[in-house]
């Protein structure tokens, strides 16, 4: 995409204009959402031993999507921060409260999978409730574009904003990339991991305070966006195998390479800017099906 928009023969002014303004921020926000997403998934998938724990399916993408649609409906017009600022820290306050109560539930129930998976089923209903309530009072413009935003656009983004989430997203990825060995142990059980000299309940819950921050700062910039997170770890499982030192980076690299087609596809469509999770939700959801059909799910879960 930006090969392209180099070899363009335009005018100068406005070429770099393009570059530098829209088509940069375009293509690290697709870079940085796509690797914190899917990284976070993997992590998240390792630490409560849920093949399902996508930051989407147990909620947490739900929290902070719904802080951030009250904060874009109802924010009031003199506020004591900008929004550039708000929407990111109402994000991460929406998603580290979603991760808190996951992570009470699996600890009361010593990380039963269903459990986890029915919590985060309950607090993505109850923020859907509530955004629907939200649907209610919303004028026209604050209705159309709270619809845009809950289906992902890597358009939102501008410097500004990158300043701020940017950082947190980048501290994420490579964090939890910094924790892939002491994940390792986590799969044989925590009792093996603390036999090793790991603290579980501190591996934990550090990286899902990380996960929680990176996601909270991607929905911020880019909205709600679906499958990458469920479906990519299993894929690269069954390819580089369950060593996170390798899964990991595979994720990072995967989630940024999906996202930078998904960015070039729409941008070289012209007449529309498709929402993100409309893409990828078409691409995800025969390929889950192709997934259980085959029996590749049961065989990770």
């Amino acid at each position: 995409m930006l090969l392209t928009d180099w070899q363009w023969g335009g005018e100068n002014a406005l070429f770099w204009h393009i570059l530098l303004q829209l088509q940069l921020p375009l293509v690290l926000t697709a870079i940085l959402v796509g690797a914190v997403l899917v990284v976070s998934a993997g992590s998240l998938q390792v630490v409560l031993q849920n093949p399902l724990a996508d930051p989407g399916i147990i909620g947490i993408t739900s929290g902070a999507s719904l802080v951030a649609a009250g904060l874009l409906i109802l924010q009031p017009v003199q506020s004591l921060l900008p929004s550039v600022y708000l929407l990111p820290l109402g994000c991460f306050i929406g998603a580290l409260l979603s991760t808190w109560l996951i992570y009470r539930v699996a600890r009361r129930l010593r990380g039963a999978a269903m459990a986890v998976i029915l919590a985060g089923i309950a607090i993505s209903t109850l923020a859907g409730a509530v955004m629907a309530w939200l649907y209610v009072i919303a004028d026209a413009q604050a209705l159309r574009n709270l619809t845009f935003w809950l289906m992902g656009s890597l358009y939102q983004a501008d410097w500004l904003v990158l300043l701020v989430a940017g950082p947190v997203m980048l501290l994420s990825v490579l964090y939890q990339l910094t924790q892939a060995r002491r994940l390792n142990w986590l799969y044989g059980g925590e009792t093996m991991a603390a036999s090793a000299g790991v603290s579980p309940p501190q591996l934990i819950r550090r990286t899902l305070v990380a996960s929680a921050l990176g996601v909270g700062a991607a929905v911020s910039v880019a909205g709600s966006i679906a499958f990458i997170g469920l479906l990519v770890p299993h894929f690269l499982r069954q390819v580089v195998g369950h060593d996170n030192r390798v899964l990991l980076p595979a994720c990072a690299l995967c989630g940024a390479a999906i996202l930078l087609g998904v960015a070039t596809f729409s941008e070289y469509l012209h007449l529309v800017t498709l929402p993100v999770s409309m893409i990828t939700a078409t691409l995800g959801g025969p390929l889950l099906l192709l997934a259980l059909y085959r029996g590749q799910w049961k065989q990770h879960a």
